[in-house]
């Protein structure tokens, strides 16, 4: 970084906290202290060592990289990702270690004011994304571009769902500035019926690729009350015919998501990923028959501890909501899922419907059941006559997913949606 830093035209980083550890193992490692008398107090002060060290590493990394590109003036393409997520997996955790790493919040102050500094000495930045770097992004970092730059910007993407209270990273009228946007990737509880009257305009360029994640944390800290409604949207499909919206829901309830899914969005990709929430047959059923023009990926993560008892969508109904989706959306070619029961003669009926289009099938194993009628046939092997016919439907050899760290989907929420939006902002 120090050799390339001040002329590089393209640079992403991703900050991975999880390997900053000399010690081995993550955070949550507690070294193997001995039960017994103490052996709680020594694994937590073991704990607390090794966060403090994570956070230390993250802090210094962050500054060596923004300080050997805060004189160049050729950056084209500059893209953060900071894994934040291991920081704050309890909570406000960061903050109290943050607090014994840099006690006068020094280093914070400096890298907020270095990555301002890139920004204000950027001459032709045409695409900028950061995404949930802990403490590098304010409310005012955007207006250190100068209004030369915002106006020739081709992406945005600032996310951050820790940003306390009502604060946003960016408001309605810093967008103004934004004439040439094509891309744009905002926490979704961001994106307001103002941002999306200015996105409009005249004076902007369509947009084409809009991401937005839906996360349960800035749903509790912030309103839904603001977010665009169905006119709103069409008139932002008016403006662009080829916009194409990204959803990521993280643990969001089925009555907020019945606000959120406005029938004129032209919703391509959608991910549900949840630890405590699942999502209904009614909200799959839904989408089904509002996007079917536009879906292509639909992914259902279900991250639960039990696998004892998975959510069936089809219970009580007569048509499974999957099979209803394969049938409908008929551009479907990507549908993963794992934490929700599918029954293996739906699966059939899925490959069928959907045939060599859909381009990737993953589904867990231990996501699929099979009813009792073919458990009960002595002459079939239920899993190899499953292999078989999902193969013969999508054309192609298939198989069920064995190990759920294979998805190509399974990640942390928070990577995923950034590699994905930056993917999907690309494809333009």
């Amino acid at each position: 970084m120090r050799k390339c830093g001040w002329f590089v035209r393209e640079l992403r980083v991703e900050f991975a906290a999880e390997n900053y550890l000399s010690g081995g193992g993550g955070p949550g490692d507690g070294g193997g202290a001995d039960p017994g008398t103490g052996g709680e107090e020594v694994e937590a002060l073991q704990l607390s060592t090794r966060w403090l060290e994570v956070l230390r590493t993250y802090l210094e990394l962050v500054l060596c990289v923004l300080v050997s590109i805060r004189n160049n003036r050729n950056l084209q393409k500059f893209s953060l990702f900071g894994d934040i997520s291991i920081l704050q997996q309890q909570g406000n955790l960061s903050n109290t270690y943050l607090s014994k790493v840099d006690p006068d919040g020094k280093k914070i102050k400096q890298i907020q004011q270095l990555f301002e500094e890139i920004l204000s000495n950027s001459r032709q930045l045409k695409w900028l994304s950061c995404g949930f770097m802990l403490e590098i992004v304010t409310p005012t970092s955007l207006s250190s571009l100068s209004n030369s730059i915002a106006n020739t910007m081709e992406h945005l993407s600032l996310l951050d769902n820790n940003i306390p209270g009502n604060s946003t990273l960016i408001t309605a009228v810093e967008l103004e500035r934004f004439v040439n946007l094509r891309s744009l990737a905002l926490d979704f509880c961001d994106f307001t019926a103002e941002m999306a009257r200015v996105l409009t305009d005249n004076n902007h360029v369509p947009l084409q690729r809009l991401s937005l994640l839906v996360h349960n944390v800035s749903v509790m800290h912030k309103s839904l009350d603001n977010m665009p409604n169905d006119e709103h949207w069409k008139a932002l499909s008016r403006k662009s015919t080829s916009l194409r919206v990204y959803i990521m829901a993280f643990d969001i309830k089925s009555e907020d998501m019945l606000k959120i899914l406005k029938p004129s969005i032209p919703l391509e990709r959608i991910h549900f990923d949840s630890y405590i929430t699942c999502v209904s047959g009614a909200i799959v059923d839904l989408i089904s028959r509002q996007y079917d023009k536009f879906l292509t990926h639909f992914i259902l993560m279900n991250d639960v501890i039990d696998t004892s008892g998975f959510p069936d969508l089809s219970d009580n109904r007569n048509e499974d909501p999957l099979v209803l989706l394969a049938w409908r959306c008929t551009k479907l070619s990507l549908l993963a899922i794992h934490g929700y029961t599918v029954w293996a003669h739906n699966l059939i009926a899925i490959a069928r419907l959907r045939g060599s289009d859909l381009k990737v099938l993953e589904v867990t194993e231990e996501s699929i059941d099979f009813d009792q009628g073919e458990l009960a046939d002595q002459d079939v092997d239920p899993v190899h006559n499953l292999i078989e016919q999902v193969s013969l439907g999508l054309g192609q050899p298939w198989h069920a997913v064995m190990d759920i760290e294979s998805l190509s989907v399974f990640t942390e929420p928070n990577r995923h949606f950034y590699r994905e939006m930056q993917s999907f902002s690309e494809d333009i």
